[in-house]
């Protein structure tokens, strides 16, 4: 999270310290207008370059996501950046449009004659009826610059409502799958707007030279987006093997035959795509990879509309598409022990690692000696479930500790590191709700726990 921190506010930081390069006499602006001009410019810079990163990072790159972290801080770091737009494009508006309301207004005093008189949204050049129309060029000029003034200001409205409903948890997902990509449009008319309102010597300057850059990636992206072709290459057709529902925990182990599937590591996850209108939904894997028979098995949990009727709908035999395999949440390291801690259907990728080292035997790849606990807290219960994540504790020499909520009362460090003595030697991965794993995280790091290095989290929130 701390480098994930650090991307996040280098991309907002840089193109300023770049804009004050080509602007040194900035903060010595004379009047509130020429300082007006100014910040019209820096917001909608910082604006577009923000949403051009927002944009790459919605393609799901291999080597991004490996720099990062994994696809789940990719999305994290995708949805911060989604905020911050929200927060300088509000920002680009009331420098620009809302100077002319405050003036309307009676807010602010009109201190230059002419300014924005004819129209409110005259933000960056002045787009005023009848203002430089004394030849073809100049006619031409100006009507550019109206065109990206008003598709600025109809653009920048739409781009608000469709980030915040991709903020909102409760819009329904196949909406929001569908919505959200109409967000490469508005991107593609903000470029359009950036271009020809950008300030001409900025150009030829280091922070013109970011923005083109981050121009010709966002188009691509945007491209990319517009044709479907997010992810398409790490896709593979599959069909559906059998289904086991369990209605304690409202949870479906979905197993699957796919073709081509380049295999996965223990932890990973995918996108299943069941219904085409729906869109991909993300899933982690629950079992191990065997080349020779090629199954991959998942399971869903019922959060919403769609994967509450998954166990109705679905039928072996049906048709799925897979994408993946994405996260590095993959149980990679030296230390002796490991903790691990599954919150509700969070104990997942522990049921994967488990198949996966029972599967491999004696040619298993973990370091010598090192041990395993699992701690499942969960406030469901099925038996069915618990039994079969006994057997797979059994079967790979984990471990097993569960906690039921309303028995057992709630999991905390203070248990945790009752039952593991050695805990300052391990390495801790959780996966669950996001607020869990935070407390967990402070109150280890409060112990003296080296939590930075060694506190692993899943952040498998994908809004």
């Amino acid at each position: 999270m701390h480098r994930l921190k650090q991307i996040f506010w280098g991309i907002l930081v840089i193109p300023v310290l770049l804009w004050l390069i080509a602007e040194p006499a900035a903060l010595q602006s004379a009047t509130f207008f020429s300082l007006r001009k100014l910040m019209v410019q820096l917001t909608g810079i910082v604006t577009i370059s923000s949403m051009s990163a927002a944009m790459v990072l919605a393609l799901r790159l291999h080597r991004p996501e490996a720099w990062l972290g994994g696809l789940d801080k990719m999305y994290r770091l995708h949805k911060w950046l989604g905020i911050s737009v929200l927060v300088t494009a509000t920002l680009h508006w009331l420098w620009a449009g809302g100077t002319k309301l405050a003036m309307d207004w009676g807010w602010l005093e009109q201190s230059v004659r002419g300014f924005g008189h004819n129209r409110g949204w005259a933000a960056h050049s002045g787009c005023n009826e009848g203002a430089g129309f004394g030849n073809d060029f100049a006619t031409l000029f100006s009507i550019r610059h109206c065109l990206a003034e008003e598709a600025g200001k109809w653009i920048f409205c739409v781009t608000v409502v469709l980030i915040a409903l991709a903020l909102i948890r409760r819009f329904p997902y196949h909406l929001f799958y569908k919505t959200h990509r109409l967000l490469a449009v508005c991107y593609l008319v903000l470029v359009f707007h950036t271009v020809i309102l950008l300030k001409h010597s900025y150009w030829l300057s280091p922070v013109g030279g970011l923005v083109a850059v981050l121009l010709v990636f966002g188009i691509w992206a945007a491209i990319v987006v517009l044709l479907r072709k997010v992810g398409a290459k790490r896709q593979v057709q599959g069909k559906i093997t059998s289904l086991h529902y369990f209605p304690g925990v409202k949870a479906l182990e979905i197993e699957t035959e796919v073709t081509g599937w380049p295999g996965h590591k223990p932890g990973q996850f995918l996108f299943a795509t069941t219904d085409a209108a729906e869109g991909a939904h993300p899933y982690t894997i629950a079992s191990g990879w065997q080349a020779e028979n090629s199954r991959i098995t998942f399971i869903t949990k019922a959060l919403g509309d769609h994967t509450s009727q998954l166990h109705e709908k679905l039928q072996p035999g049906q048709p799925v598409r897979i994408e993946g395999p994405y996260g590095c949440f993959t149980f990679s390291d030296t230390c002796r022990r490991q903790i691990w801690v599954g919150g509700g259907i969070g104990i997942t990728p522990f049921i994967a690692r488990m198949k996966q080292l029972a599967l491999s035997g004696e040619k298993q790849t973990r370091p010598e000696n090192q041990q395993y606990d699992l701690f499942h807290s969960t406030a469901d219960i099925d038996e069915k479930a618990l039994n079969k994540l006994a057997e797979d504790a059994r079967s790979s020499n984990v471990r097993l500790h569960v906690l039921i909520d309303a028995r057992d009362g709630y999991l905390t460090g203070e248990r945790i590191r009752a039952e593991i003595p050695e805990w300052r030697e391990a390495s801790i991965w959780f996966c669950g709700p996001a607020g869990f794993g935070e407390v967990l995280k402070k109150d280890f790091a409060a112990h003296g726990f080296p939590a930075e290095q060694h506190f692993h989290q899943e952040l498998f929130l994908m809004r």
